[in-house]
C-alpha cells in the first residue's frame, strides 16, 4: 500500500552522448533535456504516481512504484566533474591497481624477450619472427571483437591517416630491435635501448625546435656514457646487433612523435583498441618486406633445420612470443590510461632493468664487472632523465 508522504526514487544512468527521455504516462514528468557535453534532469512530485515500463539504458522496466520520482542523468565528459559517489575506488585501491599493471607490463615482457631470444637462437629469422607477432595481436583483438569480449573502436578516416606514421615507425623499430637481438644478446640490446631518451632529445630539438631544461641536458651524460661503456665492454659485439637497437631508438622516438600528433586528429580510441588499431596497420605494412627479405622458401628449410636442433617445442617457443608480444605491449598502453607519463617512464626504466637481469640469469650471459657498471649508469641516467623532464 503507498504511502501518503512523499518519498524520493534516484535513477542515475550513464550514458553515450545524451540522455534518452523519461518515458510516462502522467504529464507531470517531462523530458530530460540533454546538454552537449552531459545530460542533468530532476522532476519530482509528491502526487501518487503511476508509470508506465519505463525504457532506462535500453532495458524495459516492469516495475510500477506508487511514488514521487526523481531521474538524473549524469555523464562526464571534456573537464565536467562527475558527482560523488561512495562508489569511487579509494587512494590505496588505485595505487594497488597501478602496482598490478606494473608487475603483468614487466613479467610479460621479460617472458617475451626470454622465448623470443630462444626462438632467434634457433630460427634466425627476425623479419618473419617480427611478422608473426603482430599477426598474432591482429589475431587475438579480431576474436576479441567478434565476440564482443572488446568493444571495437569507433573510428574514421583522420583516426586512420593520423596513424599511418605511427605504424610506420612502430614497424620498423619492431622489426630494427628484433634484428638486434636476433644478432647481440637481449641485455646488450636493452642497455643500447636506453639510451633512446638522449635520441628523444635531439631529435625533438633539431626537427621540432623544443627546449629542454638544463637537468635534461645533464641526465643525458650517464646515460650516453653508460651505454658507450658497456657497448666498448661487450663480449660478444655484433655491429648489426649495435646498428639495429640504435635504428629501434630513433623509430620509437618518432613513433612517441607521431602519436602525440596524431592523438589530435580524428575519433579519440582508448589504450586497448589503439595498439590493436597499431598492430593491424604495421602487420599490413611489415608482410610484403618480410617476404622479400626472407623468402618462403628460407622459412621452410630453415624451420626443419631448427625441429632438427631442438624438436617439436619451437612452434610452443614462436606462439608464446608472438602472443606475449601483444599483451606485454597491450598492458602497456592500458597503463597510459591510469597513469602519469612520469610515472610511465619510471615503469620504462624498472622494465627495462627486469630484463636485463633476468636475460643475463636464464641464458648465462657473460659479463664483465665493467661492463655491468656501465649498464647501471645507463640505467640510472634513464631514470634521472624521467625525474628532471617533469
Amino acid at each position: 500500500m503507498a504511502s501518503s508522504m512523499p518519498s524520493t526514487v534516484m535513477i542515475s544512468s550513464r550514458m553515450d552522448s545524451i540522455c534518452r527521455p523519461c518515458l510516462a504516462a502522467n504529464s507531470g514528468l517531462r523530458y530530460c533535456r540533454p546538454r552537449a557535453a552531459a545530460a542533468t534532469a530532476q522532476f519530482s512530485s509528491t502526487n501518487k504516481l503511476k508509470l508506465e515500463p519505463l525504457l532506462i539504458g535500453g532495458v524495459i522496466s516492469r516495475q510500477q512504484p506508487r511514488a514521487s520520482f526523481k531521474a538524473e542523468t549524469y555523464e562526464a565528459n571534456q573537464g565536467e566533474t562527475a558527482p560523488p559517489s561512495s562508489a569511487e575506488p579509494a587512494a590505496p585501491m588505485n595505487r594497488l591497481k597501478i602496482g598490478i599493471y606494473f608487475v603483468t607490463w614487466w613479467s610479460l615482457n621479460v617472458v617475451f624477450n626470454i622465448y623470443n631470444k630462444k626462438v632467434l637462437n634457433a630460427y634466425p629469422f627476425p623479419w618473419l619472427t617480427s611478422t608473426l607477432s603482430l599477426l598474432a595481436g591482429s589475431t587475438l583483438m579480431f576474436l576479441s571483437w567478434a565476440t564482443g569480449l572488446v568493444a571495437p573502436p569507433d573510428t574514421d578516416v583522420e583516426f586512420w591517416k593520423s596513424l599511418f606514421p605511427v605504424a610506420l615507425a612502430h614497424t620498423i623499430g619492431h622489426v630494427a630491435a628484433t634484428v638486434s637481438m636476433s644478432k647481440v644478446a637481449v641485455s646488450f640490446t636493452h642497455i643500447i635501448k636506453s639510451s633512446e631518451p638522449a635520441f628523444s632529445v635531439v631529435i625533438q630539438r633539431l626537427f621540432l625546435g623544443e627546449h629542454f631544461s638544463l637537468p635534461v641536458y645533464l641526465s643525458l651524460i650517464p646515460i650516453v656514457g653508460g651505454c658507450g661503456l658497456a657497448a666498448l665492454t661487450e663480449l660478444n659485439f655484433n655491429m648489426t646487433g649495435f646498428v639495429g637497437a640504435m635504428v629501434s631508438n630513433i623509430a620509437f622516438v618518432f613513433r612517441n612523435i607521431f602519436s602525440k600528433k596524431g592523438m589530435k586528429a580524428g575519433k579519440a580510441v582508448g589504450g586497448l583498441n589503439y595498439y590493436a588499431c597499431l598492430s593491424i596497420m604495421s602487420l599490413v605494412l611489415l608482410t610484403p618486406f618480410a617476404l622479400v627479405v626472407e623468402p618462403p622458401q628460407q622459412w621452410i628449410s630453415g624451420w626443419n633445420v631448427a625441429v632438427q636442433n631442438v624438436g617439436p617445442q619451437l612452434f610452443w617457443w614462436v606462439m608464446a612470443q608472438s602472443v606475449f608480444y601483444h599483451l606485454y605491449n597491450q598492458v602497456s598502453y592500458m597503463s597510459l590510461d591510469e597513469i602519469s607519463p612520469l610515472t610511465f617512464s619510471i615503469g620504462n626504466t624498472m622494465k627495462r632493468v627486469s630484463v636485463i637481469v633476468s636475460s643475463i640469469i636464464i641464458f648465462r650471459t657473460p659479463i664483465q664487472p665493467i661492463n655491468a657498471v656501465g649498464a647501471a649508469i645507463a640505467v640510472l641516467g634513464t631514470f634521472f632523465y624521467s625525474q628532471a623532464k617533469q
